[in-house]
């Protein structure tokens, strides 16, 4: 949601010559390969539920039309800048490799983004129906829905070579421009269009302050993280990868070119010589 998924991706590339060599695998590769499949298994359960989630949103009403479009129109524009705009360079063994590392300090900055963008968001709207409250759970379902879009579409193209690095880094870019938008669509409704009663119990008082801190705190993060993170640190990264990378490819052509041109030339003398 942060750009997270795409930002840690797994380590680096394995030597060629040591996997030849090996004629039986070791016991640390066993448990890598379980460690690995465990984390795929996890990935696809999670997908499961982002996709239960978003044909519950969908087929609730409780989401906007112009919101139910938005993931359509952004996967197309996605795919029109992977193949006009910002080819993949093909190389898949860079696909999954991480456009922002970060440290602790960052791991947590994403779990914080989690919990209050994902995980209370959506106790909110389950609480919301088990108590009744249509209006809290049409304020905050657009957010969740879109989030949960961002999240399956961060997922699915990670690992992709079709998609460079510019193209996967616009993903969140897109979704939280959009999401804050609809954030503060959400915080007009339970700020201004909705009021307590004078003699509330304190259930609904703590339900009531509860939406609202709630609607605040996301406007919060996702704009910090829009201006302070996505567009000065984590843009600019993707980009800056995808044209070194390009710069290295061409690079590369241009040495091979009079290396082929050489060898031609020799090829041609060799065949005059024994005519």
């Amino acid at each position: 949601m942060s750009g997270a998924t795409l930002g840690v991706a797994p380590g680096a590339e394995l030597d060629q010559t040591i996997l030849s060599a090996a004629t039986k695998p070791t016991k640390k590769a066993v448990n890598q390969q379980s460690l690995v499949g465990g984390v795929m298994g996890s990935l696809r359960v999670i997908e499961l539920q982002l996709v239960a989630f978003i044909m519950v949103f969908s087929a609730s009403g409780l989401v906007p039309l112009l919101d139910l479009i938005f993931p359509a129109f952004a996967s197309v524009y996605l795919i029109a800048l992977s193949k006009l705009a910002f080819p993949s360079h093909g190389n898949a063994a860079k696909a999954s490799a991480e456009i922002f590392q970060g440290g602790r300090l960052f791991r947590l900055y994403v779990v914080v983004g989690t919990t209050v963008g994902l995980f209370l968001p959506l106790a909110y709207v389950l609480g919301g129906f088990a108590r009744g409250d249509d209006h809290a759970v049409r304020s905050a379902t657009p957010h969740l829905f879109l989030l949960s879009f961002q999240i399956l579409t961060e997922n699915l193209i990670s690992g992709l070579s079709l998609f460079s690095p510019p193209v996967r880094a616009l993903v969140p870019l897109l979704y939280t421009v959009r999401r804050i938008f609809v954030i503060i669509d959400w915080m007009t409704d339970v700020w201004f269009n909705k009021t307590l009663l004078a003699n509330a119990p304190l259930k609904d008082v703590v339900w009531f302050w509860f939406g609202r801190s709630l609607a605040a705190v996301n406007l919060l993060y996702f704009s910090v993280n829009l201006f302070g993170f996505l567009i000065p640190r984590f843009l600019p990264r993707a980009f800056e990868r995808y044209f070194r990378e390009r710069d290295e490819i061409h690079g590369k052509m241009a040495e091979d070119k009079p290396r082929a041109t050489a060898a031609a030339n020799k090829s041609q003398r060799s065949d005059k010589k024994s005519d």
